[in-house]
Parts: structure tokens; sequence; C-alpha cells
């Protein structure tokens, strides 16, 4: 059974109303100068490893009648739960920018070979296609990374030696610093992972854009814009302040 026309639009404005009746208390609340309520925020887990603890202490202190919820997974399940409804904005990874999100975009992030072991020669870069002869531990699907590494494999009419697959990046760089393999990531700045690894340049580049994103069909709270807010100042402050590498400020 499938809703009719009518039925999809009476489905969309009633739960346009519902979230609005659902906002009402905070909103009420907010009238009083104060931002207040509650703001469930998804992060990659790439991005919360070099913003999640930090950004939790800023939010707090610039927001503190604001309850802040984070969940941390992959950046393909964070916009099913945007789509969904369960999250009220996410700072994700996207590689095709559909059109089914409000999206603001920060920042263009250089891909990186990431291993325990410097190469022979002590090599700064690597070509795409001596990348496809190394053992590779990658993201499982469905991930943003991987599916760009997946595409561009396939492009070239490359099989890459993938040797183990992992769902978020603990589990990626624990494999990593064991020794048995590489890994690609959108990130060039290892000082906040755990270990000792060596990050190289992939020729030609491969880019993925850092975005926060929320519903199409629904506005932010005025806490989720407060909170929204206070997390593109942070992390446009964060990445100028520690020169990422690989980074391109596009916010």
């Amino acid at each position: 059974m499938r809703p009719t026309a009518a039925g999809e639009v009476l489905y969309r404005e009633a739960s346009t109303i519902l979230r609005l009746v659902e906002q009402l208390p905070g909103i009420v609340r907010s009238s009083g100068g104060e931002t207040d309520g509650a703001v469930s925020l998804g992060m990659s887990s790439t991005l919360a490893a070099t913003l999640g603890g930090a950004f939790f202490e800023t939010c707090k202190a610039a927001l503190p009648r604001v309850t802040l919820k984070l969940a941390v997974i992959d950046s393909e399940s964070i916009k099913a739960r945007i789509e969904a409804h369960t999250l009220d904005l996410a700072m994700v990874f996207e590689d095709e920018l559909v059109q089914v999100f409000s999206r603001k975009p920060l920042f263009r992030q250089r891909l990186y070979l990431v291993r325990r072991d410097p190469l022979p020669g002590k090599a700064v870069s690597i070509s795409f296609d001596k990348l496809a002869t190394l053992a590779l531990i990658l993201p499982s699907l469905p991930n943003v990374a991987r599916s760009l590494l997946d595409r561009t494999f396939a492009a070239a009419g490359i099989s890459p030696n993938i040797v183990a697959e992992a769902d978020v990046l603990s589990g990626i760089i624990s494999a990593v610093n064991t020794g048995m393999g590489s890994t690609v990531l959108p990130k060039g700045d290892l000082s906040d992972i755990p270990g000792e690894q060596t990050a190289l340049l992939i020729e030609p580049p491969l880019f993925l854009t850092a975005s926060i994103i929320s519903s199409g069909d629904f506005p932010l709270t005025y806490a989720g814009e407060a909170v929204q807010n206070v997390l593109i100042k942070f992390a446009e402050s964060h990445f100028r302040a520690n020169n990422a590498p690989g980074l391109e400020w596009i916010g």
C-alpha cells in the first residue's frame, strides 16, 4: 500500500506541525534570552576524532542550557538518520551533494594514505596505481570515502588489494598499527589518533567535502541553529589554527 499524492502532502504537512509543537517548549524558554533545548548532533568518526571532545566543551560554555547529544557513526548512516528525523543536524564528509538536505559546505579535505611505516625512500606521495598494490584496510560499505575509492579504482580498471575492512576509525587504526596494512583517510594531521603513522599524499588528488547538513523538510529549532553556528565557528577556528594539511576552507 502507498499513500496517494494528497496523502503524501498530508503526511508532510502534519509532520511539520507536530515537529513545531514538539519545539514549542524550547522556543518559549528561549524567548527569555538564553537558548534552551536539546539537540542531537551526528558526526563522522574521522571528524569526531579531531573535533568531538573539544566541541562538547566549547558548546557547553557557549550554550549552557542546551543539551547536546552526539552520535558518532559513518557519514552514510548519519545521512539516513537525518532523513528519518532522528538527528537534528550533522557534520559529515560528502562526495555527491544530493539536494535532499539543507547544507552548509565548510571545507574540502584531501585523502591521504596512512600507514605505520614509511614507504621505501621515505616518499611523501604515492600514485593511485601504486596504492592499489598495497595491502589496504578500508572502511566497510556504506562509507563515503570507500565509495569514492571504489569508483576511482573501477574507472581506472584497477583491482585493489583489500585485506581487511572495519566500520569505525578506531578499528581501522588499530589494524594499521599492527602493520598488517595501510588505509586511506580524509585526514592529513594524525596527531590526535593513537600510535605512530605516516601520511602520504595520493596522486592524482582525491577530495571529500565536509558539510553541516540538516533536514530539507524541517527547519532547525532555535537551539539547533545555535549549535550549528557554534560548530561552524569552532571548526573554522580549529582548522585554521592547526593549519591542517590537505584542507581548503570554503565555508
